[in-house]
């Protein structure tokens, strides 16, 4: 019998508003855990608010990595996560603890388990023009085209994801070859043997609830004024992959004067409640992930004493 000496890692992943903040900190609190961040709105500062980034408190408790480490005018990858993610790793490893990684973002965790295929660095000018087309044609009509040069691709790609039909075509514009193609081989092995803990919730209609309430605090809490003095800086624009992040995008509009303040609140609640269903689709599809319902943290406790020995 092979033993797996790889160190060991957790990745806690559930849809938006599903607890995985309160729970990664309860698991913190009683193992050797240090926490990383999966989340692509939480690595831009001033994203804070809408991205329900922890609070102050939380953070100097359980401090999490890999958040507030760019401007939101700066791009950031799922090849700049992996390779953040790998260091920060290898770092809590050295420390004698263990990664716990946590957020909703699928395609980082994809990317940093499986790896990313050798594709070309983006076109600034070929990101223009097809930003350009995609607002006299529309996004759907983008993903329409893409279906006819790359069917495997546009099958995985919804027909609204401006960033992701946008990445597929500049890539076909620079290669001459269709991303699906580029995409394909087998991935090195991980070099960590990973516990996968899913929140999913056993009634979707609490999730809605929790979303709608979650979005009221936030505007409470200040939510349009946050990205209202983002609007102000001058520099940042719409098609920014900061901006585009679900609620910030729908506040964006509002400001710029497309619709009033309870159409954002409505707007900027089913976009959540469609990103929760995007999520929560992914999740079942990862078969070696360990469904957990939120409600029942204790099943997660029970989950990582099997994984890792008694909590302290």
């Amino acid at each position: 019998m092979t033993i797996d000496t790889r160190p060991r890692a957790i990745f806690l992943m559930g849809p938006t508003a599903s607890g995985k903040t309160a729970l990664a900190c309860e698991l913190a609190r009683c193992f050797p855990l240090d926490l990383i961040s999966v989340d692509s709105a939480l690595v831009y500062r001033g994203l804070d608010i809408g991205a329900a980034k922890p609070d102050a408190q939380t953070l100097r408790d359980f401090p999490h990595r890999l958040l507030d480490i760019r401007d939101p005018i700066e791009p950031y990858s799922a090849a700049d996560f992996r390779a953040d993610a790998l260091r920060e790793m290898a770092d809590i490893v050295q420390k004698g603890k263990i990664p716990l990684l946590v957020g909703g973002t699928g395609l980082y965790f994809r990317a940093l388990q499986s790896g990313l295929s050798d594709l070309p660095e983006a076109d600034a000018g070929i990101r223009a023009r097809l930003a350009e087309e995609a607002s006299q044609l529309g996004w759907p009509a983008l993903h329409a085209r893409l279906q006819r040069l790359d069917a495997a691709a546009a099958e995985k790609i919804r027909p609204g994801d401006a960033q992701r039909i946008q990445r597929a075509l500049e890539v076909i514009q620079i290669t001459g070859k269709p991303l699906s193609q580029l995409q394909g081989g087998t991935p090195a092995p991980f070099a960590y043997r990973v516990l996968k803990l899913a929140l999913l919730p056993d009634d979707r209609a609490v999730l809605h609830d929790r979303i709608a309430q979650r979005m009221d605090v936030m505007i409470a809490q200040g939510f349009l004024e946050e990205v209202r003095a983002l609007h102000a800086r001058g520099d940042l624009h719409a098609d920014l992959p900061a901006v585009r992040a679900v609620g910030y995008r729908q506040a964006w509009q509002h400001l710029d004067g497309q619709f009033d303040a309870k159409q954002f609140r409505d707007r900027a609640i089913f976009a959540t409640r469609q990103l929760a269903k995007r999520q929560l689709t992914w999740l079942r599809g990862e078969l070696d992930a360990r469904d957990l319902d939120p409600a029942a943290p204790a099943a997660a406790q029970r989950a990582l004493e099997d994984f890792l020995g008694p909590a302290a």
